[in-house]
C-alpha cells in the first residue's frame, strides 16, 4: 500500500504563520515600553487616564478630577518654578468659594506662604490660619481650608512632612510640645480626610527654625508661628521615590 503523501500548508495561510511572528514582537515590544515608562516621575508620582469626553481621572478611578487639582499638582511637580507663580498656585488652593466667611484673600496672602525646598514645594500657614490663639486644636477655618487642600494631596502619592513651629510669644506651653501638637493636629485631620497615613511625617521644631529675626515684629511673631506642610514632588537626580 502506497504511503500516504504529507500534505503541505497551503501557500495562503503561510503569510499567517509569519504575521503571527509580528504581532508577538510588536505586543513584546509595548510591554517593554510600557515597563521602562514605569521609570518616569510623572507615572511614579500619579497613575492617571485621561480621555477626550471624561477629563482627567484619579488612579482610583473613583471618577471625574477637577483641572484646578491637576494644575496645582503640575506646578508643584516643578519646584523651580513655584517662586514665579505662587500667586497663581495659591488662587488654584484657595479660590474664593472655598475661602471661609471670615477670611478674606488679603489675609490669606498675608498669612500663607510658599516656600520652593529641595525635595518639593512647602505650603506654610501661619498660626492665626489654624488655630485659635496659643491653642493647639484646628479652628473652623483651619479645617475649612484644610479640607479645601485634601483632593489635591489625595491626587498625588507624592510623601508628605507636616512641621510645627512657634516662637518666643507662645508663652505657657512647651514650645516642642506645642508645635508638636499642631503638626499633629495638622496631620490627624488629614488622615481622617482619607490621605494614607503612611505616607505622612511629622516634625516639630518649636522655636529653633525661625522663618524671621525675632527683631521683626510683630511680622516675624505671626510668620514664625506657623505650620509647613511639605509635599515631596521632587525626585532626586538619578534616584527614585
Amino acid at each position: 500500500m502506497a504511503r500516504k503523501k504529507k500534505e503541505l500548508c497551503p501557500p495562503l495561510a503561510l503569510w499567517l504563520v509569519t504575521f503571527s511572528d509580528l504581532v508577538t514582537l510588536l505586543l513584546t515590544f509595548f510591554v517593554l515600553l510600557l515597563t521602562m515608562s514605569s521609570m518616569d516621575n510623572a507615572i511614579l508620582t500619579r497613575v492617571t487616564l485621561q480621555t477626550a469626553d471624561l477629563g482627567l481621572l484619579d488612579k482610583r478611578g473613583s471618577g471625574r478630577v477637577d483641572v484646578r487639582e491637576r494644575l496645582v499638582i503640575e506646578l508643584m511637580e516643578k519646584p523651580w518654578e513655584v517662586l514665579d507663580k505662587k500667586q497663581r498656585l495659591k488662587d488654584l488652593l484657595f479660590p474664593d468659594d472655598v475661602l471661609p466667611d471670615d477670611l478674606s484673600k488679603a489675609e490669606l496672602d498675608k498669612n500663607l506662604e510658599i516656600l520652593a525646598k529641595p525635595d518639593g514645594v512647602a505650603l506654610v500657614f501661619t498660626d492665626k490660619l489654624l488655630f485659635e490663639p496659643g491653642a493647639s486644636r484646628l479652628s473652623l477655618r483651619g479645617e475649612q481650608l484644610l479640607e479645601a487642600l485634601t483632593p489635591v494631596l489625595l491626587f498625588t502619592a507624592a510623601p508628605v512632612n507636616v512641621a510645627g513651629h512657634t516662637d518666643a510669644s507662645d508663652t505657657g506651653a512647651d514650645p516642642y510640645a506645642l508645635s508638636g501638637d499642631r503638626a499633629l493636629a495638622v496631620l490627624s485631620f488629614l488622615v481622617d480626610a482619607g490621605v494614607p497615613d503612611r505616607r505622612f511625617s511629622l516634625s516639630a521644631y518649636g522655636s529653633d527654625v525661625p522663618a524671621l529675626d525675632e527683631r521683626d515684629r510683630p511680622v516675624a511673631s505671626s510668620m514664625n508661628r506657623r505650620v509647613e506642610i511639605l509635599l515631596k514632588t521632587a525626585r532626586p537626580v538619578g534616584g527614585y521615590l
